[in-house]
């Protein structure tokens, strides 16, 4: 019913916005991640460009084109990284309230946050999986940076932040340790 053309410089022009809105959305997220939750907020950070960094290699495997549904899917993978580290953080603040150990209620914290954070990522993963099939075009493209954001997410989430908090911690664990 309706066909539309984009120039190139107009293509061009929309995909250096996205570019810019996610450097910017990305640099925010960095520094409110930083006052948030100090030491932990960096462990957050070096856990979420990994995992930008992981995204992009998978990407560039599979030989994409970044497109404005792919730069939304990336967008909305940042999105899910932080909140999966803010849900662990918030998990681990709640059982160093209720426990002596800082070893105990950050791996509590870490097991009880894993159920949420596994179903929010299930269920997304299971939307772009039908966006994938039942779409087209552009529509296949955000599916998929969604669907490779998500694993890369669940990766950085629960094996680099969580390496690199059991090492702060270890270290710390007869000290008092805020997050």
């Amino acid at each position: 019913i309706e066909e539309r053309t984009v120039g190139p410089d107009l293509g061009e022009d929309s995909i250096n916005a996205g570019i810019i809105s996610l450097i910017i959305g990305f640099l925010l997220v960095i520094i409110y991640m930083i006052f948030k939750y100090k030491f932990f907020g960096i462990i957050a950070d070096i856990s979420l460009i990994v995992n930008l960094i992981l995204l992009l290699g998978v990407l560039s495997i599979f030989e994409a084109t970044l497109t404005l549904p792919g730069i939304a899917g990336i967008i909305l993978t940042v999105g899910m990284a932080v909140d999966a580290n803010v849900l662990i953080f918030e998990r681990i603040k709640e059982e160093m309230r209720s426990e002596k150990s800082n070893v105990y209620a950050f791996d509590i914290g870490y097991k009880k946050a894993q159920s949420a954070i596994i179903d929010a990522n299930i269920t997304t993963l299971i939307s772009a999986i039908i966006l994938f099939f039942l779409g087209s075009g552009p529509v296949k493209g955000f599916a998929i940076t969604l669907g490779v954001g998500i694993l890369t997410t669940l990766f950085s989430a629960y094996f680099l932040a969580r390496h690199l908090t059991s090492i702060f911690v270890m270290k710390r664990k007869d000290k008092e340790i805020v997050i």
